[in-house]
């Protein structure tokens, strides 16, 4: 039977979290969040998020969410296809769905994120229509109100709140380059979106712009605010980190170690592209890396 792909329901959470359970078994240590957070995505749907369900003789047998992160990106998450239903097509029937309404709502590119170790979630979404982007890492400074922001070098770098600074270093990064302009999005955890200038500026007022200097700009970071962690600590967020060398990597890390612990929080999560150069330097620099890459994959919607 052909699956009827349609708007997500609260009487679908029993059969979403049951085939969301056995999507990674053969991962014992990854939990899936889908259970968690289901039931919260079926009541905030609205006209910028749009969760739907693959539908299999009455029952849900697929899930994915679309959501507008600006008005011309949108962001699908949370595909997911019962197991005994792989292969029957539903995945790709969910994604053309969310790329129509996408499309409806003035996107013009549509992205995912997908672990590097998810073979089956690389291919899927290959086979729906994306293509790979980029690449990047989160490392995970620990608070520390002791950390010198000037870094192991001499003469040390400053680190200061200049967000024009900041954008001029961005812009000609090869970070940017790499990244394709992405950094974490302000209001999405696990989502990507273009960082405009205009963001860096009000991040500067309301949260936290770092700029390094030594004989010019040589690094940027910016803080988007706090988020509860896994154990329900408490993260300090910065949604994207770059720098030009490893003396610049510790003076923007030790920035970030100092001003976690004036928040008083438990831990950070920094995002920066996954380079040789990069991830070596943030190593160099101990800045707790995460044990793999995310990938980012994107679609032209015009």
């Amino acid at each position: 039977m052909d699956p009827t792909v349609r708007q997500a329901r609260a009487d679908d959470e029993a059969a979403v979290v049951a085939f969301a359970e056995q999507v990674w078994e053969d991962r014992p240590d990854t939990v899936d969040y889908i259970p968690d957070v289901f039931a919260d995505w079926v009541d905030s749907d609205g006209p910028d998020q749009h969760t739907v369900v693959a539908e299999v003789d009455g029952a849900a047998a697929g899930l994915c969410q679309a959501v507008m992160l600006t008005d011309h990106e949108a962001w699908l998450q949370g595909m997911r296809v019962d197991p005994a239903h792989r292969g029957a097509g539903l995945g790709l029937a969910m994604v053309e769905h969310c790329f129509d309404w996408a499309r409806d709502r003035g996107a013009t590119v549509a992205r995912n994120m997908v672990f590097s170790w998810n073979d089956a979630g690389l291919g899927q979404s290959v086979a729906a229509g994306f293509a790979p982007d980029t690449s990047f890492r989160f490392a995970h400074p620990e608070p520390d109100a002791a950390a010198d922001p000037g870094g192991e070098a001499e003469p040390a770098p400053a680190v200061e709140s200049d967000p024009a600074a900041a954008w001029s270093y961005w812009t000609a990064s090869d970070a940017r380059t790499h990244l394709s302009g992405l950094a974490l999005d302000p209001e999405r955890a696990w989502a990507l979106s273009e960082l405009p200038r205009e963001r860096l500026h009000r991040l500067a007022d309301e949260e936290r712009v770092f700029a390094v200097k030594s004989d010019g700009t040589t690094g940027m970071a910016c803080r988007t605010g706090e988020r509860a962690g896994p154990d329900g600590d408490r993260l300090a967020e910065y949604a994207v980190g770059a720098w030009a060398d490893r003396d610049a990597a510790g003076a923007l890390f030790d920035a970030i170690r100092a001003d976690a612990a004036e928040l008083g929080v438990d831990g950070t999560r920094v995002l920066f592209p996954e380079t040789p150069r990069h991830v070596a330097e943030a190593a160099a620099v101990r800045a707790e890396l995460a044990d793999w890459p995310d990938f980012v994959l994107a679609a032209d919607l015009s």
